[in-house]
């Protein structure tokens, strides 16, 4: 019987049969929201390094962020992740999901040998993209552009209607009127009566 699991380990690697290492089973978010997952360790690791990869092959996987000794939050792209070693856990954030987000993820802990990991599923629920106040990178002074998952959107559809048409409007006031307002000086002074001496 003890051959039996020391060839299933073999057999199995990336798998631990002892639970140095336990997370989610499945995570949930919501499309442009973002979502958290936290990993747990036993006692021992705390001074190892800890990883979030993705691809459902454990030896295939993708590594997107790692730790780096400290307890400080370590960001790359859209994802972060920090740890606690006091309470034995490092916790991973992944921001502005998109529905190809949905995979296959681990929680990993880096050592000699084969890693530790537990897989995390992660699915992506559907969300509509919302603006504050305004879209497609248009930025001033007076605005600025901000995305709202919709589980989280408690306004209801006529203001948004109008703070879209007020978009349109501070885009007119904004970059047609001073244009215009240049033009209508450029005419003025070509157009100016001229002094006689």
């Amino acid at each position: 019987m003890w051959l039996s699991q020391a060839l299933l380990l073999l057999i199995l690697p990336g798998y631990s049969i002892a639970t140095e290492i336990t997370g989610p089973t499945t995570v949930n978010g919501s499309e442009w929201g973002s979502l958290t997952v936290q990993c747990a360790y036993g006692s021992g690791w705390e001074t190892y390094l800890k990883w979030w990869c993705r691809g459902a092959d454990w030896n295939g996987c993708n590594t997107l962020v790692k730790t780096n000794g400290s307890q400080q939050e370590v960001k790359k792209n859209r994802v972060s992740i920090r740890e606690n070693q006091k309470n034995r856990t490092f916790t991973v954030t992944m921001e502005s999901l998109k529905r190809d987000d949905a995979d296959s993820y681990w929680c990993g802990i880096q050592r000699t040998g084969i890693d530790l990991g537990v897989n995390v599923q992660v699915t992506i629920k559907p969300g509509k993209r919302k603006c504050v106040y305004m879209c497609n990178g248009w930025t001033t002074a007076t605005a600025s552009l901000a995305f709202i998952p919709a589980a989280t959107q408690k306004t209801s559809s006529p203001l948004t209607r109008s703070l879209l048409s007020s978009t349109h409007f501070l885009f007119l006031f904004l970059l047609e009127l001073p244009l215009l307002l240049g033009m209508l000086g450029a005419v003025l002074w070509v157009n100016r009566p001229q002094r006689r001496s």
